[in-house]
């Protein structure tokens, strides 16, 4: 049970093991590109192309759905990154319940951006979790935990990361669920990750350099950290701290430093409304940002 492309390696992982994957469950197929065609998930895609039978109920709170899902007398539900809530009578439906991967140190980070908000937090580790679920939201009990350091790693560095590990873990709890027992979480150090708002991608440079390097990082590649220059929308895809100071929001250079509440950033990589990525610099070469430039 997933959707989007973080699930992928688990599915993946899960039949090259070996299992006999009876059904998979994803989100139904959206709408997008030129022309707003029907798309299916990465995981509803993936899975046709192993042959399993795809599933994309809007919702399992349906009796003749949750019914449909209990006749496949599954051993265990795999989820990761689904989207949907599972209501009782799904989760007590497989032999051994539904195994949720985890992109978080739980119980820190439960939600659905669990990766973003651990970057813009400015966390110096995250990790993956195999979460035996519950009603709650990722308040289950852990089986299996891995970590990794964030460093300057992107939001989609630590997707892929995470999603290989996530996956790799779950193989290993797959393998002897009972060498694994459930670990109930922690009661303190409850923190919630709920979903980005694209509004919180707008650059806010009256916070620390290190603060806005951050939610650049935590918004690469999606929904993507944006300023604004005379009415265009410039998203930044990378930049470094640099010295400097002033009103935040001023252009210090020619180099596209922006002052921030302390310290400066300046961007490396950006891109134009329709254009693709490209060196600040290049940018600066058409469309010049005169130090002095105030921006939003």
């Amino acid at each position: 049970m997933g959707t989007p492309e973080f699930a992928v390696p688990v599915l993946n992982a899960v039949v090259a093991a070996g299992h006999d994957v009876v059904a998979a469950y994803s989100q139904p197929p959206r709408r997008s590109g030129r022309g707003k065609k029907l798309h299916p998930s990465p995981v509803h895609a993936r899975a046709e192309l192993l042959g399993i039978p795809v599933f994309t109920p809007p919702t399992l709170r349906d009796e003749a759905e949750q019914a449909r899902f209990a006749g496949f007398n599954a051993d265990v539900a795999v989820v990761a990154a689904y989207g949907l809530l599972l209501p009782r009578a799904v989760l007590a439906a497989p032999r051994l319940g539904c195994l949720n991967v985890h992109a978080s140190l739980l119980p820190r980070w439960r939600g659905a951006a669990p990766i973003q908000r651990a970057i813009l937090a400015g966390d110096g580790e995250t990790g993956v979790g195999i979460m035996q679920m519950e009603a709650g939201l990722d308040t289950g009990p852990v089986r299996l935990e891995g970590r990794t350091p964030i460093g300057g790693k992107t939001a989609g560095d630590l997707t892929r990361e995470l999603s290989d590990l996530g996956a790799r873990l779950m193989i290993e709890v797959l393998a002897d669920p009972d060498a694994y027992p459930p670990v109930a979480q922690a009661e303190t150090g409850v923190t919630q990750a709920p979903k980005i708002d694209k509004a919180e991608a707008r650059l806010n440079f009256a916070q620390p350099a290190g603060a806005v390097e951050r939610q650049i990082r935590a918004f690469n590649p999606a929904p993507g950290a944006f300023l604004e220059i005379a009415g265009e929308r410039i998203r930044v895809h990378s930049a470094e701290i640099a010295e400097g100071g002033g009103t935040p929001g001023t252009v210090l250079d020619d180099a596209l430093t922006i002052a921030c509440e302390t310290g400066a950033i300046r961007p490396k990589t950006v891109q134009r409304a329709g254009r693709g990525v490209m060196a600040a610099e290049d940018l600066l070469r058409g469309f010049p940002i005169p130090a002095g430039t105030q921006l939003t």
